[in-house]
C-alpha cells in the first residue's frame, strides 16, 4: 500500500524569499525548500529549509476569518516574551502582518527536533515502552512545564496585556455559560449542577501567570531518547495572562477518579503514569504553588472543556461531516457527567470571592 501523498503547500515561495531576506534571516538569495507538517482549519505548519536555517512557518489558512491573525500574532508574542525563561519553546525568530506576502499574517518559529505523543497514540516510543520510570517522568515533565509557566516575570516580559487576570475566576461562569448559549444543541445532565458548583466555590489564592489555555500532551513535544525530556511547548492560540493552576487542571481532569476506574477519553494510557496525586504534588513542590484547591480546577476544567466541545458537536450536526466533530457529542456528555459526580462528591468547601 503507497504512501499517502503530502499535501501541497499553499505558499508563495518567491514572496516568502524575498520578506526573508529583507528581515535580515541566514541565507539570504539561497532556495528554500519547503514541506507541510499540518494543515486544516486552524492554522498551517510548513517546514522551511534554506541553506543551514531551519524553521517552521504558523500561518491561518487562505480561507480563514480575518480575526484569525489576530491570533497568530497573540502566538508570536508569547514565544517571542519566551526567550530567556526556562519554558521550554521554539525560537522566535521573526513575525510578518503584511497581507501582501502569504494572504495573512505569519511567523518562523525554530524546527523543533522531538517527537509528539500524538504521533503514538497506540504506545509510547522507545525506551518509553519498555522503561516504566522513564515512561513516567513524561507525565512529571509535562506537569513541570506548567510549574515554569507560572514562574515567568509576564509584566517584565511585555505580556501585561494579554489578558485580564483580574476578576479572572469570577468572570469564568458568566463567559463560558453565554459561549454555551450560543453553541448548544441539547439540554447536558449534569451541567446545572457543576455550574451552580462553581459559582459557590473559588480557588484558595489565585496568582496570576503565562496560561496556556489548552495544555495536554497534544500541545507538548519531547526530546528524542531517555530521560524524559519536554523539547517545546506549541499551539498557544489560547494562551493569555490567567491561572497556570487551570493549566495544571487541564492536564489532571483525565485522570481516573478512583483507581478502579475506567476512562476512556485520552489518547494517551495514563494508567501507566503517575497518579493525579503525585503530579499535583509534583507540581507543587515545582512551582511553590499550594495544591490544596485542585478540586476546584479539575471541576472547572472538564466543565469548560465540555463546553468548548459543545462547539464542535454543534458544527457536526449542522452539516460537517468530521467523524472527530462528530464524536464529540458523546465526549461532552461524558465529561459533563464526569464534573458533576466529581464536583457532588468532593468535600472542596465553599467559598467567598477570590479577586
Amino acid at each position: 500500500m503507497s504512501e499517502a501523498p503530502e499535501p501541497p503547500v499553499s505558499i508563495d515561495v518567491a514572496r516568502l524569499a524575498a520578506w526573508m531576506d529583507s528581515a535580515g534571516l541566514p541565507d539570504a538569495g539561497a532556495p528554500i525548500e519547503t514541506r507541510m507538517i499540518a494543515g486544516g482549519s486552524q492554522n498551517e505548519i510548513v517546514e522551511i529549509r534554506r541553506g543551514d536555517f531551519h524553521a517552521a512557518l504558523r500561518k491561518p489558512p487562505l480561507d480563514a476569518p480575518a480575526g484569525r491573525n489576530e491570533g497568530i500574532l497573540r502566538e508570536w508574542r508569547i514565544i517571542e516574551a519566551l526567550d530567556g525563561t526556562d519554558v521550554p519553546h521554539t525560537k522566535a525568530y521573526a513575525v510578518c502582518t503584511d497581507p501582501t506576502v502569504l494572504g495573512g499574517t505569519f511567523y518562523l518559529m525554530g524546527f523543533v527536533d522531538g517527537w509528539s505523543p500524538m504521533n503514538h497514540r497506540n504506545g509510547w516510543p522507545a525506551p518509553f515502552d519498555t522503561n516504566a520510570e522513564d515512561r513516567r517522568g513524561l507525565a512529571f515533565q509535562l506537569v513541570e512545564g506548567v510549574a515554569r509557566m507560572s514562574e515567568v516575570d509576564w509584566k517584565a516580559k511585555g505580556l501585561a496585556d494579554l489578558g485580564r487576570p483580574d476578576g479572572f475566576h469570577e468572570r469564568q461562569v458568566d463567559r463560558w455559560m453565554a459561549f454555551y448559549d450560543r453553541v448548544k444543541t441539547r439540554d447536558l445532565a449534569g451541567l446545572d449542577v457543576v455550574t451552580e458548583w462553581l459559582r459557590r466555590h473559588k480557588p484558595l489564592d489565585f496568582v496570576p501567570g503565562i496560561m496556556h489555555g489548552d495544555y495536554q500532551f497534544a500541545n507538548v513535544m519531547y526530546r528524542h531518547g531517555s530521560p524524559a525530556k519536554l523539547a517545546a511547548i506549541i499551539d498557544w492560540e489560547m494562551g493569555t495572562i490567567g491561572d497556570p493552576k487551570l493549566d495544571l487542571g487541564w492536564v489532571v481532569q483525565t485522570w481516573p477518579d478512583r483507581p478502579d476506574e475506567v476512562v476512556d477519553m485520552t489518547y494517551v494510557d495514563v494508567r501507566s503514569l503517575p497518579s493525579r496525586d503525585e503530579l499535583v504534588e509534583h507540581f507543587a513542590r515545582e512551582s511553590g504553588r499550594q495544591c490544596d484547591d485542585i478540586d476546584y480546577y479539575i471541576v472547572l476544567a472538564r466543565w469548560k472543556l465540555g463546553i468548548v466541545l459543545e462547539q464542535g458537536y454543534k458544527r457536526a450536526i449542522e452539516g460537517n461531516a468530521d467523524e472527530k466533530l462528530l464524536s464529540f457529542g458523546a465526549t461532552v456528555a461524558e465529561l459533563m457527567r464526569r464534573a458533576a459526580n466529581y464536583a457532588e462528591s468532593s468535600d472542596y468547601p465553599e467559598s467567598g470571592p477570590v479577586s
